[in-house]
């Protein structure tokens, strides 16, 4: 079958690992079910993969992708939750051995992806599938951090709160502001170039120059840049505020003065991903509110390599997807 995969690892031509061909289709153990790829997006994720991030090199041929929409034996369309962890947990994102597709079982970026079958949900009515493939990763990521971690809530009951979102243009950053806005947050964004915060106004959010002051401080702070807008961050919340950070796509190693965290009693909280309750969630609330994901590009999947590219590039807004015709 057609997939894109590592071939290998290499951490200095990440791109020079990937191939895009032929393959062997994946196992699929008990209680898994196959489904035919319809629709995935790509992530930073894949070109850490290629980079040696997360994925060795005696793991490859490993088949890249961790977000797809997917169409089952039966002809329904279904959404694809790419974390294998123990069901058995209300929250698998705390299993100390979960893992997502793409990093011990092969991923979403294949004419057929296996998976659990408990991880399979209905793409909600009236969606396409490149709109729904966007859900897993970026937006479930953006999600639990507003709502579970970010503690915003839904139904208006953000409408009086503030988020600053930093780093708009990636995946999580434009779906954090989407979502904050649908539910009823006010919402700034910190944008690199006058493109980016001009794209970001137009999603509802107001547009900040990276580094800059804010209006007023904020009730959360979403951000997946790391390092780079830390002391920012904290400087931008008001007291008791909580700043929830799920990437560290701008360095891993920050300076953190203390004497605001504790002095404004702040809260400082990790996020990974999100629960298949939280998806479910996600799913409904996109339903009900009429939300639809950012996508900047899509592409079909015999041209994976020029998707993920684009997403290497920095120059996406939005989510970058792949077809499969």
């Amino acid at each position: 079958m057609l997939a894109a995969y590592a071939r290998n690892v290499n951490p200095e031509d990440p791109f020079d690992a990937l191939s895009v061909g032929e393959i062997e289709p994946p196992a699929v153990p008990e209680d898994w079910t196959r489904v035919e790829l319809v629709a995935a997006s790509v992530n930073h994720h894949d070109l850490w993969s290629l980079a040696g991030v997360g994925l060795r090199a005696e793991q490859t041929p490993m088949i890249l992708g961790t977000d797809a929409v997917g169409r089952t034996a039966e002809g329904d369309e279904v959404v694809v939750y790419p974390v294998i962890a123990d069901p058995s947990l209300d929250d698998e994102t705390l299993d100390p051995k979960r893992t997502l597709l793409s990093e011990l079982h092969p991923g979403t970026l294949a004419e057929y992806v296996s998976v659990p079958a408990r991880n399979l949900v209905p793409v909600p009515k009236g969606w396409t599938a490149a709109e729904a493939a966007c859900l897993p990763t970026a937006y479930l990521t953006a999600w639990r951090m507003l709502t579970s971690r970010g503690r915003l809530g839904a139904d208006g009951a953000a409408k009086d709160s503030a988020v600053l979102v930093q780093g708009t243009g990636g995946g999580v950053a434009t779906a954090a502001i989407v979502l904050a806005r649908a539910l009823g947050a006010r919402v700034y964004a910190t944008g690199r170039s006058p493109e980016r915060r001009e794209r970001a106004e137009a999603l509802g959010a107001v547009a900040v120059e990276a580094g800059g002051r804010l209006p007023e401080r904020v009730d959360v702070v979403v951000d997946s840049v790391g390092a780079p807008v830390m002391a920012h961050s904290i400087k931008s919340l008001k007291p008791g505020g909580r700043l929830v950070n799920c990437g560290v796509t701008g360095g891993p190693i920050a300076e953190v003065d203390m004497r605001h965290v504790f002095f404004k009693q702040l809260e400082i909280l990790g996020s990974t991903m999100g629960t298949l309750a939280e998806l479910r969630e996600l799913l409904l609330f996109c339903a009900e509110s009429g939300l639809k994901p950012v996508i900047d590009s899509e592409h079909a999947l015999p041209d994976a390599e020029q998707a993920l590219r684009r997403l290497a590039s920095g120059d996406a807004f939005g989510k970058v997807v792949v077809t499969n015709a």
